[in-house]
């Protein structure tokens, strides 16, 4: 019961800055399900806002993975809007060799990022940080180009953020990262029905 009231008091004390970072991250995701190129604009505002609540929270990877959305917010909805590319707008499956080449390299970088981040920052939780931001990158470039597996990434990323922003008191952002994990879910059967459709 107390830590259910820690919870709850650390969430009525969270900034402004964290509740429209929280805000925006839902529309972003919510939009992104139903396919709607608005959703880079939230995507950006999230990024723009995290960059700061990370680096101030000493979640450095995750600082940095928060530049990189911005840049891919940008393209996102450059990708998205464009008449040439929107007209091929199907959702697409990547093949197995994809996914497992895509972990094998990603799983190496993180595991890099967090034997250096462990020994040479005062990086918090280097490795699930690693992990996420790294793992993160390759999940949202599959969504700029519409791989349906990508919420199956996404859905193991944020369980996974739900104890990395708990772990360093942003528990408003933990509960984004369990909103986020059930539309993940979501997004993966709306898609995959998609895709069936597409296939008819």
């Amino acid at each position: 019961m107390e830590f259910q009231e820690n919870i709850l008091q650390a969430i009525f004390q969270t900034s402004v800055w964290e509740w429209l970072a929280v805000l925006s991250g839902i529309l972003y995701v919510i939009f992104i399900s139903f396919k709607q190129p608005i959703a880079w604009f939230f995507a950006l505002i999230n990024s723009i806002l995290y960059i700061y609540l990370c680096f101030i929270s000493q979640l450095y990877i995750e600082t940095g993975l928060q530049f990189f959305y911005v840049i891919m917010a940008i393209y996102g909805w450059m990708s998205w809007t464009n008449t040439r590319i929107s007209a091929e707008d199907k959702i697409i499956r990547w093949p197995i060799k994809y996914h497992l080449l895509n972990f094998g390299i990603s799983a190496t970088i993180a595991l890099v990022l967090g034997l250096l981040f462990d020994n040479f920052t005062n990086q918090a939780y280097p490795y699930a940080d690693a992990f996420t931001g790294v793992f993160s990158l390759a999940a949202t470039f599959m969504v700029t180009k519409k791989v349906l597996e990508n919420w199956i990434y996404w859905i193991l990323i944020d369980a996974i953020c739900i104890f990395l922003f708990a772990a360093r008191d942003l528990y408003l952002s933990a509960v984004l990262f369990f909103v986020y994990t059930l539309i993940a879910i979501f997004g993966l059967f709306h898609w995959k029905k998609q895709f069936k459709q597409q296939e008819v």
